[in-house]
């Protein structure tokens, strides 16, 4: 059995005010992350003609590493992706398995 690791991703999405940031960055998430037990909340808010989406993933995934999560985006993370993509913070915390596994 393959163990899922904790997951926290944050991302910040800006772009100049064109309507419709949050719903694409919903479709981008779950073509990013559809084989992964993961949640997201996305906060809209319009400032000074821009769109702003800060997003906030959590939950169960298949990577090992923050490195891992980078690769998987890199490679199928399509150009609009990147063209809103501000900046990101990423934190997986690895299973360390059943402490008591074999002990009873």
């Amino acid at each position: 059995m393959v163990m899922k690791n904790e997951t926290y991703l944050d991302f910040c999405f800006i772009r100049s005010l064109a309507g419709g940031l949050a719903a694409e960055v919903e479709k981008m998430f779950t073509d990013l992350f559809k084989n992964q037990r993961l949640n997201w909340y996305l906060d809209y808010k319009v400032q000074d003609g821009a769109e702003i989406v800060v997003a906030e993933v959590k939950g169960m995934s298949s990577w090992k590493s923050e490195e891992a999560v980078i690769d998987h985006l890199e490679t199928n993370a399509d150009d609009s992706f990147w063209k809103v993509l501000q900046g990101y913070q990423f934190h997986v915390y690895p299973a360390k398995g059943c402490s008591t596994c074999g002990t009873r």
